[in-house]
């Protein structure tokens, strides 16, 4: 068995009274002076309310000075964001209006084809300073519209409205065949000529009836002309000499040519890729082959 709990003692009211009485007057008074001392130091209701309501007024105001503050802020990244605006708004109207794009040319409706009679030139414009951007063979079909600009007319190629001289387009394929009939200048003229010199004085001759008049073997001439490989198609018509000449240089191989001059252009096989390219000055109108077509060929090349 556990041993018993102690027991508390038990305070005696009546000893506690007479103890209090034992002590005196003296304790009650020490006793209320110490009370008051201790509600002295505490603060009075007034003074507690007057301290807050200053601290809250203080802190009021110091969070109405930042607030102020802060809008303040606010509106001054407010008015120059809008400056910004403003400024670049301004900018874009100052500013020229860009060019509107322009649009590509509407492609030309063909309304027919041709032949080319002759190496033609094909040109940006109707005229004779555009650009040659190709030269279609003899015999080569063309579309064509029903445009016209004096003697030019437009053409469709690669998916553009081209122009050519419209005297040269025929409506059927034309026989390019160099002719050997023999022609009326008579075979005088052909006297102490090559075979391909031959060939191509009556090629020029029936093809191209504008020619009444050519020159072959010079005598004492050193060259071409004395060795019987040159002739001389005389013309006045530059479009004609044009003409003639082209067409030689397209027949090269068939007529067995080397070299044709014209206009003072000169055109060779060797340099062929090169196409007609410009001679010096030599003084006169004959000299610089003006008034004909001079022709020079291997001699018995041709095909």
């Amino acid at each position: 068995m556990s041993a018993p709990r102690p027991r508390r003692a038990i305070e005696n009211p009546v000893r506690r009274r007479a103890a209090a009485r034992a002590a005196g007057p003296g304790a009650v008074i020490g006793g209320l002076l110490a009370t008051g001392l201790v509600l002295a130091t505490l603060p009075s209701p007034t003074s507690a309310t007057s301290a807050s309501t200053a601290a809250a007024t203080s802190a009021r105001e110091t969070v109405s000075g930042r607030a102020t503050s802060a809008g303040a802020v606010r509106s001054d990244l407010l008015d120059l964001t809008i400056a910004k605006r403003e400024a670049r708004t301004n900018r874009s109207t100052d500013r020229p209006a860009l060019p509107a794009p322009e649009l590509p040319a509407p492609i030309p409706e063909a309304t027919g084809s041709r032949y080319a009679t002759v190496a033609l030139n094909v040109r940006t414009k109707a005229d004779d300073d555009a650009k040659v951007v190709t030269v279609l063979k003899a015999g080569a079909k063309i579309k064509v519209t029903d445009t016209t600009k004096g003697q030019w007319r437009q053409i469709v190629r690669d998916g553009k409205g081209q122009w050519v001289k419209k005297r040269y387009l025929v409506t059927k394929k034309p026989d390019l065949t160099p002719s050997d009939a023999p022609c009326k200048s008579g075979s005088g003229m052909e006297s102490g000529l090559t075979a391909d010199a031959i060939k191509v004085h009556r090629a020029l001759c029936a093809r191209f009836p504008q020619f009444t008049s050519f020159g072959g073997v010079r005598q004492g001439d050193g060259g071409e002309h004395g060795s019987g490989r040159a002739v001389d198609a005389m013309i006045s018509d530059s479009d004609a000499g044009w003409e003639a000449a082209r067409w030689v240089r397209a027949h090269a191989k068939q007529l067995g040519v080397s070299q044709v001059i014209y206009s003072q252009k000169i055109w060779t096989v060797q340099r062929g890729s090169e196409g007609w390219r410009g001679m010096s000055d030599r003084g006169s109108a004959t000299a610089n082959h003006y008034d004909h077509v001079h022709v020079t060929v291997y001699g018995n090349a041709a095909d």
